[in-house]
Formats: structure tokens, C-alpha cells, sequence
């Protein structure tokens, strides 16, 4: 009796474990990880997307409502001017662009503008204008920059029935790449700008990652993931390089007084070159991704020990094993599936009948484990349930 009552336990437990969990995925379900993929497919225990609050849209009136997460380097405030500074050598140096009607002014004269906050790879809101009194023509009107970094200029013009060379529109990875369209609003009216920005990556002086720029400019594409290889500039071709690893945002004061307002950022998180990401990595950066998964689902299962119950304790180690196969930890799993083969083949044949689904639901995870290669193909408990589901006819549809 004693030994049936562990088993129905048992059973349970294994329920619990082996069917899907409420929407967050299952373990033993998905192909395993390997090594590109630190994660399982449909793994439960894979972190869930961080909750963002939207923000709201822009219109020519009134600008919009940053994301939730957003890092806001300016609302239309003085306030937030003081987020940026003079673009000189030295730090500190306040700036002579002004704050007029909730935007920031560009005084022509007072050189660049850069923020005191550095970053990198990033999500970039920038909303812009030029006067709506319209003077100059191609370059001399309503010219100015947004320096990604400081360093990769995507280019602000009034390109609205102005036409200048082509990769020095509106929109262009300026010298680099024209736009793929010119869908500005007259003068006067605020541009609305973002930028998906990832900076190039060099190791040992040799690129991981050229770098990318995507940018949408009121809602319409006009950089599609553009090759940056290196910063840009007047007159000159780029050339590839590194870039560091964070960078004050400037923008240009070229003789003109655009406008400026609602400006923010989102970090994004690094890439796979970095090994950074949940997704496809290096084999050492996947194998220190496991490593790290398997610690986190152990620690886990240590909140779980119970003398009187350790199921559950070896259920979650079991779950750890497919990312790092620690010996110790694999002795407990070991040990765990073979009372479980025991105590099944200890049931006599009128209560073995009700235990169908559940030995195969225990047989699955021992050939998903060897799939794995935790187990091997001859693993005794598994070869032992296999056994055991032939003889009663379980395999048969």
C-alpha cells in the first residue's frame, strides 16, 4: 500500500510536469537547446516580454506620449535642456539653443548640440521642423543632423519641393545611402523621425557586425536595415571602423533654426555577436547562456526539496539537464527514474491498467532526455517503460 501510495504521487506530479502549462510553454516539449540556441522550443522557462505601455502618436498640434520605458532627453520643457550640452571638448558647457513654443531651437552660430547621456545601440524618436517661411534652396534649407553616436548622421533637410543631391535628403545615412522616399510634410509642419539603430562591432580589429540604421519618417520606410560600416561625413566616402560602445545623440547647427521636440530613446538589447540575446549565439556564449539557465532552474529546485516528497525536487532537476548536464545533478535524475521504473513494474495488473497515460508521459521524457543526450538510448528506466508499454499493448492506436 505504502509503495502504490508514493507511485499515485508520483503520477501526479508527473502530470503536472509533463502537460502544457498555462500558457508560459512546457518541459519536455520543444526540440532541446543546442549549440546556437541557449532555449528550448516553447520553453517555460524562458523569461517573459517585459509589460510596455504604448505611447501615443504624434499629430502637427501636439506631439505624442512616449513608451512607458522610454528615456526622454526632451519634452518641451527647459527642464529637459538641461539633458543637453555645447558640443565642445570639454563637458559641462551649456548650450545657446533655445526652448520656443515646447521645442528645442537650434541659434545659428552656436554650434552642435549633444546630450549628456551616452548609449548605444537604440530605438531613437526625434521630431523635427523647419520655419514654415520657406529660404534657401537644396542644402541652405532647413539643414540639420541627427548624429547617431556623434558619429553616423541621419540627415534633416526641407526636402519638401527641394531638390539636392541624393544621398543628402531627408532621411539619408547622409553621404551613405538616399532615402527610399520623401514623404515630408510642408514646412513648417513637424517631421516625425525614428531610427532603429545597431552600431558596428569590431573584434581584434576585424568586423562582427557592420552596423544597421532602419528609419521611418512620418510613418513611411525610407532606410530599410542600411550598412553603416563606419561614421559618415561632408565631401568624404565612409570608411569602416569601429564604433565605442556608447555615444552622446548631437544634432547639427548648420546655419538654420530647425526645431526640435519630443526626443527619446529605448536601449536595445544587445546582439548575438555580443552574446547578449536569447536566440542564435556563439557556441561560448550559448554555452554560458545554458550554464546560467540550468543554475536559475536549480536554485529553483531547491525551494522544492521535501525528505517526504522529493519528486518534485527531481522533476525540475530534470528540467535543468538538457541545458548543462552536471554530473551530481544527473545522478539525483538517474536515480529519481529508476524508483519510478521499479514501483510501476510493483503494481499489480488491476491498478497498472488506470496508470496508461501516465507511464507514457514518463516513458516521453526519458526519450526526450535522450534526445537530449542526457540519457543514452539504453538507459535502463527508459528501456524498461518501453518495455512495459509493448507488453500491455499501450503502442498500438
Amino acid at each position: 500500500m505504502k509503495a502504490y501510495s508514493a507511485l499515485t504521487t508520483m503520477c501526479a506530479l508527473l502530470l503536472a510536469a509533463a502537460s502544457p502549462a498555462a500558457s508560459t510553454g512546457s518541459p519536455f516539449y520543444g526540440d532541446p537547446p543546442d549549440d546556437h540556441h541557449p532555449w528550448a522550443i516553447h520553453d517555460q522557462n524562458r523569461p517573459q516580454p517585459k509589460v510596455v505601455t504604448p505611447g501615443t502618436f504624434s499629430t502637427a498640434e501636439q506631439p505624442g506620449k512616449p513608451p512607458s520605458d522610454a528615456i526622454v532627453l526632451f519634452d518641451g520643457t527647459e527642464a529637459t535642456l538641461s539633458k543637453w550640452e555645447a558640443d565642445k571638448n570639454e563637458s559641462g558647457v551649456a548650450t545657446k539653443w533655445i526652448v520656443k513654443d515646447g521645442a528645442m531651437q537650434c541659434v545659428p552660430g552656436s554650434g552642435y548640440i549633444r546630450t549628456r547621456d551616452k548609449f548605444g545601440d537604440c530605438q531613437l524618436h526625434v521630431e523635427w521642423a523647419a520655419l514654415s517661411k520657406v529660404q534657401g534652396d537644396s542644402q541652405g534649407r532647413g539643414n540639420s543632423g541627427i548624429f547617431l553616436m556623434g558619429i553616423c548622421e541621419i540627415q534633416v533637410l526641407d526636402c519638401y519641393n527641394n531638390p539636392t543631391y541624393a544621398d543628402g535628403f531627408a532621411g539619408s545615412v547622409y553621404g551613405v545611402n538616399p532615402p527610399m522616399a520623401n514623404p515630408l510634410h510642408p514646412p513648417g509642419e513637424f517631421q516625425v523621425v525614428d531610427i532603429v539603430f545597431r552600431r558596428p562591432i569590431y573584434k581584434d580589429g576585424k568586423p562582427l557586425d557592420p552596423g544597421y540604421a532602419t528609419v521611418f519618417i512620418n510613418g513611411v520606410l525610407v532606410q530599410d536595415h542600411t550598412m553603416l560600416e563606419g561614421g559618415t561625413g561632408h565631401m568624404r566616402r565612409t570608411k569602416p571602423g569601429p564604433f565605442p560602445e556608447k555615444g552622446p545623440l548631437k544634432f547639427q547647427d548648420h546655419g538654420n533654426p530647425v526645431r526640435y521636440r519630443n526626443v527619446w530613446y529605448r536601449e536595445l538589447t544587445p546582439r548575438a555577436v555580443e552574446g547578449g540575446t536569447d536566440g542564435y549565439l556563439t557556441t561560448e556564449a550559448t554555452t554560458a547562456k545554458r550554464k546560467e539557465i540550468a543554475g536559475l532552474i536549480r536554485q529553483d529546485a531547491e525551494k522544492l526539496k521535501d525528505a517526504n516528497n522529493p519528486l518534485p525536487e527531481m522533476l525540475r532537476l530534470a528540467e535543468s539537464l538538457p541545458y548543462d548536464k552536471d554530473e551530481a545533478t544527473l545522478k539525483k535524475v538517474t536515480d529519481g527514474f529508476a524508483q519510478y521504473a521499479a514501483s510501476v513494474r510493483q503494481l499489480p495488473a488491476d491498478k497498472l491498467g488506470g496508470k496508461k497515460d501516465e507511464v507514457k508521459r514518463m516513458s516521453g521524457i526519458c526519450g526526450y532526455l535522450a534526445r537530449a543526450t542526457v540519457f543514452s538510448n539504453d538507459f535502463a528506466p527508459k528501456t524498461d517503460l518501453e518495455k512495459l508499454i509493448k507488453e500491455q499493448g499501450w503502442d498500438k492506436k
